[in-house]
């Protein structure tokens, strides 16, 4: 039996269409810093769960509202300086690494199944390595979603998260 040339195409359209209309992708972000100091001081300084409003810069503080703190399966709230909260989970934590890896539970960031690493390692001398990735979804099931909610503009929000939040872990440290 023949397939008439208009029903192929329907079948074709509609297959295209349903490849397009599926969901978000998953995203990479990767960033990476060099700290003049030993990387026991910079591991100490960044380790906490519970101490990220210490040290990044867009955060006035940070608690831990169930479990303990660098346990896996421990919860923190991050306050957002200017509103918003951020909740997440550890799910990894090795002080003999020196890392850990957590996920986000809620947020207003345009991402979701957000998964990330945080990983500080010795580099050359007397320098250290801090290295922080994360895979994500962006939040927009839409297939054109809004200029503010694309591929994009997820992995800007993050990176710009990443690079800020080392950046001043660097100060911090190096002072």
């Amino acid at each position: 039996m023949k397939m008439s040339w208009i029903t192929m195409t329907w079948i074709a359209l509609g297959l295209s269409s349903a490849v397009l209309a599926g969901p978000p992708k998953p995203l990479h972000v990767s960033r990476t810093i060099v700290i003049q100091a030993p990387v026991d001081t910079v591991w100490s300084a960044s380790k906490d769960f519970d101490g990220l409003a210490k040290w990044h810069p867009a955060l006035e503080k940070d608690e831990i509202v169930k479990g303990t703190n660098n346990v896996p399966g421990a919860v923190r709230s991050l306050s957002l300086k200017g509103g918003g909260t951020i909740r997440e989970q550890l799910l990894a934590f090795s002080n003999p690494t020196h890392s850990f890896r957590y996920k986000i539970l809620e947020s207003p960031l345009p991402v979701v199944s957000y998964v990330s690493i945080f990983t500080v390692k010795p580099g050359k001398g007397d320098t250290t390595i801090v290295n922080w990735v994360g895979t994500f979804k962006r939040k927009s099931a839409a297939e054109n979603p809004p200029e503010d909610q694309t591929d994009d503009a997820a992995k800007k929000v993050i990176a710009g998260i990443y690079s800020s939040g080392l950046a001043n872990l660097k100060k911090q440290v190096e002072h």
